[in-house]
């Protein structure tokens, strides 16, 4: 005899579902094979359901898309920043800026190395301190540094930050959306158990074929374990 399983994916949670409404709705209140509550709760938790998954999936494409114009940003904050101290170290080599001052930026112990810029949270750091070094030294009568200058970092470095922290009210929104989704998977599981149960009792006394074909009709999938006939 095959299996039956519950859906796996979203998707076809719904499907089952609709599945099980559209044929309890096409079918005579005298031939139901489930309650008329168990359908009501179906088409509840139908609607509910199918309206948290369209509302995640306008989430996650809004964050993606705005994920794309983000990574242009950071893109542009992290060269100029790398340019600006690549700039900075050749002054000190050259003298024109003591390298006891290189402790203002935070890079006292980096031996002429590039701070490493590669994810979002570093170039956050590093611009703060970066910027924040340059002003107190300027600050103290020390000559600006040039190409780029401290004020075009600052914009790159701004829109940087406000894309930072818009994609993180981004990301969070959408993982609470997800996290609803997930929470409300139990019930929609439960219900799909509940009318598949109740169908397979109506039809129980049907023949194996007629009964499981009825049973397919309102979304029960079954399986074939390797090597049982489909006959």
């Amino acid at each position: 005899m095959p299996y039956r399983r519950l859906p796996n994916t979203d998707n076809a949670r719904i499907k089952a579902l609709k599945i099980a409404v559209e044929k309890a709705e096409e079918t005579d209140y005298q031939e139901l094979s489930i309650s008329l509550n168990l359908l009501t709760d179906a088409k509840n938790v139908l609607d509910h359901f199918e309206r948290l998954c369209l509302r995640y999936q306008q989430m996650y494409d809004t964050q993606v898309k705005a994920n794309k114009h983000f990574l242009g940003k950071m893109k542009n904050a992290r060269m100029y920043l790398s340019h600006f101290v690549q700039v900075l170290y050749l002054s000190v080599m050259r003298a024109e800026i003591k390298e006891a001052h290189l402790t203002l930026y935070g890079l006292e112990g980096a031996s002429m190395i590039l701070p490493d810029l590669t994810s979002g949270e570093q170039l956050l750091e590093w611009g703060e301190k970066i910027i924040e070094g340059e002003n107190v030294r300027t600050s103290q009568g020390g000559v600006p540094i040039y190409n780029p200058s401290i004020a075009k970092v600052k914009v790159m470095f701004s829109l940087f930050k406000d894309g930072y922290q818009t994609q993180k009210l981004h990301q969070k929104a959408t993982t609470r959306v997800l996290n609803e989704v997930a929470e409300y998977r139990e019930i929609v599981d439960r219900v799909i158990f509940d009318v598949w149960e109740e169908v397979e009792k109506y039809n129980i006394n049907l023949p194996v074929e007629q009964r499981l074909n009825r049973n397919r009709q309102y979304g029960v999938v079954y399986y074939y374990r390797k090597g049982e006939s489909v006959e």
